[in-house]
C-alpha cells in the first residue's frame, strides 16, 4: 500500500525519491513525501499474531471519547491522546489495531526528519495481505497537521487502512488535502523525534507489506520499531465474576460457592 503524496510535494518527490510516484505503484501507501539522517536497534523476534487481525471487517469497536495509546519502542517510550471527535472513523480504526496488537514489532519504516515519520505495516505479511484492502471513509479535517499529531495517510479519497504518520514539523499544507489528525503525542516528542532516519525514503512498502519483518531486518537492520503499543487510559475493563452476598450476620458463616 503507498499512498498518494500530497500535490504540493510532488516536485520534491519526484526530485528526490522517483519510487514513491503513484504511476509506479498505487497500491502503495505514503503520508505526504521526502529527505534523510543516522543510528538504532536490530527487531526482536516475530510476534504471535492475534488471529482477530486476519478478519478486519470483524474489528469495529467504537473508541471512547478520548483516549491514550502508550507506545513503547527501541527509540523509547511515548503516549498520543486521541480525541474521537478530531475523526471518528479515524480514531476507531486505531483503537481496533492498537487493541488487537497489530502495531507489535512494526517498523518506522519512513523517517522525513523535520517533515514525517510514518508506519503502519505489520510485520507479518499475511496481516498486511487481509488489511491492504480494509479501506474506511474519509473523516473531514478538524485539526491541523501540527507538529506531533497523529494522522493516517491515504492512497487517494477513502482509501486509509492500516498506516500512519506523526508530523515532525507544522505540516499545515496536508490540511486541505484531506489528511484528518485525529491524536496528537503528548508525552515523549523528544522520542518521536529521534527514531532513526538514515534510510530515509529506501525501505520499499512493496517489500514490506509482501514480506515483513523478514525483509527490514535484512536489508535496513538500524530502523526503530514498536515493541507495544496499549490502551493505557481509560483502562480496559476487569471482567471479574460477581461478588458473593455478603453474610446476613458475623454469627453465621456466608453460603459455599455452588460448584
Amino acid at each position: 500500500m503507498k499512498r498518494l503524496v500530497p500535490c504540493v510535494l510532488i516536485a520534491m518527490l519526484v526530485a528526490v525519491v522517483p519510487a514513491w510516484t503513484p504511476a509506479q505503484n498505487q497500491s502503495q501507501s505514503t503520508a505526504p513525501a521526502a529527505k534523510p539522517a543516522t543510528a538504532a536497534h536490530p527487531h526482536s523476534t516475530a510476534p504471535h499474531t492475534d488471529p482477530a487481525l486476519l478478519h478486519p471487517a470483524t474489528l469495529t469497536a467504537k473508541a471512547p471519547d478520548v483516549y491514550e495509546v502508550t507506545f513503547k519502542t527501541t527509540a523509547g517510550d511515548f503516549v498520543v491522546t486521541v480525541t474521537r471527535a478530531w475523526a471518528p472513523l479515524g480514531a476507531d480504526r486505531f483503537y481496533n489495531l492498537v487493541k488487537h496488537g497489530f502495531f507489535t514489532d512494526a517498523a518506522f519504516f519512513r523517517v522525513v526528519p523535520g517533515f514525517i515519520v510514518q508506519f503502519g505495516l505489520n510485520a507479518n505479511p499475511a496481516v498486511n495481505k487481509v488489511w491492504d484492502k480494509a479501506s474506511i471513509k474519509d473523516d473531514p479535517v478538524a485539526q491541523s497537521n501540527h507538529t506531533g499529531y497523529l494522522t493516517f495517510a491515504t492512497a487517494g479519497p477513502s482509501t486509509r487502512t492500516t498506516q500512519l504518520f506523526i508530523n515532525l514539523g507544522e505540516n499545515g499544507s496536508l490540511d486541505g488535502q484531506g489528511f484528518a489528525a485525529f491524536g496528537q503525542v503528548t508525552t515523549g516528542m523528544d522520542v518521536v523525534q529521534k527514531i532513526y532516519s538514515g534510510y530515509g525514503e529506501s525501505p520499499d512498502q512493496a517489500q514490506i507489506t509482501s514480506q515483513g519483518k523478514a525483509y527490514l531486518d535484512k536489508s535496513f537492520p538500524k530502523l526503530d520499531h514498536i515493541i507495544s503499543a496499549t490502551v493505557t487510559s481509560p483502562a480496559p475493563a476487569v471482567h471479574t465474576t460477581p461478588a458473593h452476598k455478603a453474610a446476613p450476620a458475623a454469627s453465621k458463616p456466608a453460603p459455599a460457592q455452588q460448584q
